[in-house]
């Protein structure tokens, strides 16, 4: 029997099973990924996920836009899965709180942040929960195939801290990123659509951590997308190019790199050694509205909370007086949300906010979709930046390989992979192992 035969009876035999499976469950097929059934409503949910935490009409023309994006990223995932199954991995829940705590801190969000923003997005909790599982289970995965190749010698070590010694005083860029893989050269125009999609939402207010949680390809996605203060030389030549002429606070066009787009947010610029960074201890007070403020005319009750708050204002003097406001609105919010340091803060209006207040001065009240939230800065410390740790360095240096091999090892599944549409007729697979569609 020929190879092509083959492929066409194997690709027969998964689409029999996979369609068995889907009739079952009442759902039809949109793809098969070695045996593993994707259908069209997983596609549709997802895609009503992203229409509504990037605050997308969910029209029809908008979903066909942003279908083709999604099958894509529900293949990688479907291949990552089969691949942490493999090695016997297992996410524990206290891998995912750990991953939860990382992106709220990463992000400047108080703990707990990410959860309520998705909560007021409309957004099941679980559904990041789920991803979070895929995204940590496949980074254990990159970690056992590293092995013994993981964890830098105390030679790179050393190697660059005098490398990093060297760039004293040199720009470094702060920024958050998200990656939307082109899984085919012929996807490249319908990932690039996606990207100026997602770009257009994120400039109308959509949360950055948010978005790069639930839909950025990369590794920085299990931080919210934030990638730290990085050297030039570590960042694509595209991407170097862009941020250099960024403003602080600005989103990037689509920026094409190799195996994608890539999606810029630029968090800060500062000289590496030198200079200082401000920490603040700050308290809050949320004061929640009766029904979700979405624009508009706002409703007697959710003026009558706006009143309160105001008329409550001037009695807030001190920080012992904004925390038992918060208790006695009902504890909605921590009031200590812990040290913040006002650089990582976002959005930039509300780092500004914190910038310009004085310590001791209770805020005006800040408007959101669930409530009011007054905010208060208790104390201001600052210290001069210096070098990382050897930890640090070693965090690093960790990280940029897990992050290579990542994009290694995907490929190498991709190529492999079997991958079928139902539509598709029996032909010849293509470079990569999956067949036309």
């Amino acid at each position: 029997m020929n190879k092509f035969l083959f492929c066409a009876m194997l690709v027969v035999s998964i689409l029999g099973a996979a369609s068995s499976a889907a009739k079952a469950e009442g759902a039809s097929i949109a793809v098969v990924v070695n045996g593993t059934v994707i259908t069209n409503q997983d596609v549709t949910a997802r895609t009503r996920l992203f229409a509504l935490s990037a605050g997308l009409p969910m029209t029809p023309a908008v979903m066909e836009r942003l279908r083709p994006q999604i099958v894509s990223e529900l293949i990688d995932q479907a291949l990552q899965l089969q691949a942490i199954e493999k090695h016997k991995v297992v996410v524990t829940d206290s891998d995912l709180e750990k991953a939860l705590e990382k992106i709220d801190k990463a992000n400047g969000l108080p703990p707990g942040g990410l959860r309520r923003k998705l909560e007021a997005a409309g957004i099941p909790f679980s559904t990041l929960v789920n991803q979070f599982r895929i995204q940590i289970g496949w980074n254990q995965v990159l970690r056992q195939q590293l092995g013994e190749n993981l964890r830098p010698s105390r030679e790179e070590l050393l190697a660059e801290k005098r490398a990093m010694r060297m760039e004293r005083g040199q720009t470094q860029y702060r920024i958050a990123e998200i990656f939307v893989p082109i899984e085919n050269p012929k996807d490249s125009l319908s990932a690039k659509r996606f990207a100026q999609t997602v770009i257009t939402q994120l400039r109308n207010g959509a949360p950055f951590p948010v978005v790069a949680a639930q839909f950025s390809q990369s590794q920085s996605a299990l931080a919210g997308g934030n990638r730290g203060w990085v050297s030039p030389d570590l960042l694509d030549p595209a991407v170097r190019d862009i941020v250099a002429r960024m403003p602080v606070g600005a989103i990037s066009d689509p920026v094409r790199v190799p195996g994608g787009y890539e999606i810029v947010s630029l968090l800060g610029v500062r000289k590496f050694g030198e200079g200082e960074r401000t920490e603040l201890s700050i308290r809050q007070a949320f004061f929640r509205f009766p029904t979700p403020f979405n624009g508009g005319q706002p409703t007697a009750g959710q003026i009558a909370v706006l009143q309160r708050v105001n008329a409550l204002r001037p009695s807030l003097h001190d920080c012992a007086a904004v925390e038992a406001a918060n208790q006695a609105a009902g504890k909605l919010r921590p009031a200590n949300p812990g040290r913040v340091n006002i650089a990582a803060v976002q959005p930039a209006a509300f780092r500004s906010l914190l910038a310009k207040l004085r310590v001791g001065q209770a805020s005006e009240p800040l408007v959101s979709h669930n409530g009011v939230a007054i905010v208060m800065v208790c104390k201001r410390r600052q210290e001069r930046i210096g070098f990382p740790s050897m930890t640090e360095i070693a965090d690093r240096l960790v990280q940029r390989r897990v992050s290579f091999e990542s994009q290694q090892l995907i490929d190498d599944l991709r190529r492999q992979a079997i991958i079928v549409r139902p539509a598709a007729m029996i032909s010849r697979p293509s470079s990569h192992g999956t067949m036309p569609g």
